[in-house]
Order: structure tokens, then C-alpha cells, then sequence
């Protein structure tokens, strides 16, 4: 199988915290960021499994407010 690396979002939304894949344009949540990670890398999993992508590692994100957003990178995925 082939691995992917996707950037995932991660944004603070009252008791929530929101997780956005842009590559792919999946979203979750979860009430804890590990929950939101973990939700979020289903839901991509689940949506590859029906819509392969056929990405290049081209960047999507080239800016971005630290002070607003977390970023972490989910390596060795496999859908």
C-alpha cells in the first residue's frame, strides 16, 4: 500500500476541538486533540477507501497563524 503524508488542522471551537485534512478536505472533532486527531484519521481513511487521491507531495498550506492553529502531520498513513 501506499503511504501518504496529509496535514491536519487543528482549530479550538468552544468545548471542541475541530480537525480539518485540506489535501483530502475531510473534518472531524473530537473534545481533546488527540480524540480530534484519531476522529480525523478515520474519517480520511474511510473517504480513501472510497475516493482514492492520487497526490504528488505537493505542499497545500504555505502560510498560517501559529497563534490561532495547531498543525500536526500524520505520517505512514494507509488507508
Amino acid at each position: 500500500m501506499e503511504e501518504n503524508t496529509f496535514t491536519v488542522i487543528i482549530t479550538k471551537e468552544e468545548d471542541m476541538f475541530i480537525a480539518e485534512c485540506p489535501e483530502v478536505g475531510t473534518v472531524s472533532q473530537g473534545y481533546s486533540i488527540d480524540e480530534a486527531v484519531a476522529n480525523i484519521k478515520e474519517a480520511t481513511k474511510l473517504y480513501l477507501e472510497e475516493f482514492p487521491l492520487k497526490l504528488k507531495n505537493r505542499p497545500i498550506i504555505t502560510f498560517f497563524d501559529t497563534e490561532k492553529i495547531h498543525l500536526r502531520t500524520l505520517r505512514g498513513f494507509s488507508p
